[in-house]
């Protein structure tokens, strides 16, 4: 059993006999720096009298003669700002500190302070300001690109980590960011998989940079999925790119994909001036929303006669990926809500588009890779609950995937 100290009330009393205001007891020379100072210089001495087997200016008692010779300064970079710190050095330099390592500049937690300013999108430059105006800590830019690099270890190993066996529920999607690549800035799309597992959780299950579009590249992700354990998809979302349906049958034949309404209604609308989108917007709702295919089809049928002199896309649109569409019908409304609800994916984009809004262009993919994946674990964070549909979405699964569920 631990015990806690207790500092004695006339101790403390006479370290804040000077005590007039804040800047005396955390300004860059106040009382806790120097305290800090003082109780680290004072723990370093105690190792070096364990290492030594003797006091200082007591007569050596260990073997080798080994004594102490001097001082070596260093300066750590923490909450306190800059902390210049004398280690004991010993003649034969066998001392290795256990508070302060040898190569260590900055104070434990000092690293975790930078990933989670980069993880909210601040950049380098933004970091190492913020760092001098909170803690009076001068950190290159050059220091935090390497402890933010020093993440990339942990993005390979989440990105190849092992999967459920099954997920009722997958929804892939983009988010476009510019990138510099061989000299030019290009616009590259960075994907992401969102499964609802078994317990009705939300699970970032990896994100891609994608170097060229196409089915070869949704083959690879899709690919690379079933190869990191998924066995089976019952439903995926997807927002329609060319070879994407297809890639995901080829590897999963017996998944259903669904292409995201919300993606149809949004490019539907990008056609309509804001003065008709409300009507517009309403007249597509009626589609969606019908009972069945038949229905749904007449309301478009509606639609076209209503619509198509003013914006003929948004129907030719409709009906060219119908077939893509209509897998919706077939479900009842709890799986519905879930297929369409997009907000797993939707509340992911705007947090991503948050924190890369500062950042005119990447440097490389890495770096993409690596912001994206800090903050999609903050973002994760927040997902303690189930979907609020999945008790009712579960039991239909059940029944209609009966011979695919995992067995329990």
């Amino acid at each position: 059993m631990t015990t806690t100290k207790t500092l004695p009330t006339d101790l403390i009393d006479q370290l804040l006999s000077g005590y007039k205001k804040p800047e005396d007891l955390v300004g860059e020379n106040g009382l806790l720096k120097q305290l800090t100072k003082a109780l680290i210089e004072r723990a370093l001495q105690a190792e070096m009298t364990e290492h030594l087997g003797h006091d200082k200016h007591a007569t050596v008692s260990n073997l080798t003669g080994n004594a102490r010779n001097g001082k070596s300064g260093k300066t750590l970079k923490g909450e306190f700002g800059e902390l210049p710190i004398e280690i004991p050095r010993d003649r034969e330099g066998s001392f290795e500190p256990q508070l302060i390592s040898k190569h260590q500049t900055r104070w434990t937690g000092f690293d975790d302070k930078i990933i989670s300013l980069y993880s909210r999108g601040m950049t380098v430059r933004e970091i190492q300001s913020h760092l001098i105006e909170m803690y009076g800590a001068e950190v290159s830019p050059t220091l935090i690109s390497s402890v933010t690099d020093a993440v990339m270890e942990d993005v390979k190993q989440w990105q190849s980590r092992p999967l459920d066996a099954v997920y009722p529920v997958i929804y892939l999607d983009c988010i476009h960011v510019k990138i510099r690549d061989a000299g030019a800035v290009r616009t590259k799309a960075v994907y992401l998989a969102i499964g609802i597992n078994m317990q009705g959780e939300k699970e970032v299950l990896g994100l891609w940079v994608s170097q060229t579009e196409g089915a070869k590249f949704w083959l690879g992700v899709v690919t690379e999925l079933k190869n990191r354990g998924i066995q089976d998809i019952f439903i995926a979302c997807v927002d329609g790119l060319k070879g994407f349906p297809e890639a995901i049958e080829a590897v999963y034949p017996q998944a259903t994909v669904q292409l995201c309404i919300v993606h149809m209604v949004r490019n539907s609308l990008n056609y309509v001036g804001w003065n008709k989108r409300g009507l517009v917007a309403t007249d597509l709702k009626r589609v969606y929303s019908a009972s069945t295919a038949d229905e749904a089809e007449q309301y478009l049928t509606e639609f076209e006669v209503k619509w198509d002199d003013a914006y003929p896309p948004i129907a030719k649109s409709w009906r060219n990926n119908w077939t893509r569409i209509i897998p919706f019908f077939d479900y009842p409304p709890e799986i519905r809500r879930i297929i369409y609800t997009t907000n797993a994916i939707e509340s992911v984009n705007m947090s991503l588009r948050k924190v890369s809004k500062n950042r005119s262009s990447f440097p490389n993919d890495e770096a993409v890779t690596k912001l994206f994946y800090l903050a999609l674990i903050n973002i994760s964070k927040k997902w303690t609950m189930p979907l609020r549909d999945w008790k009712p979405a579960l039991n239909r699964f059940t029944i209609q995937f009966e011979e695919r569920m995992p067995q329990q």
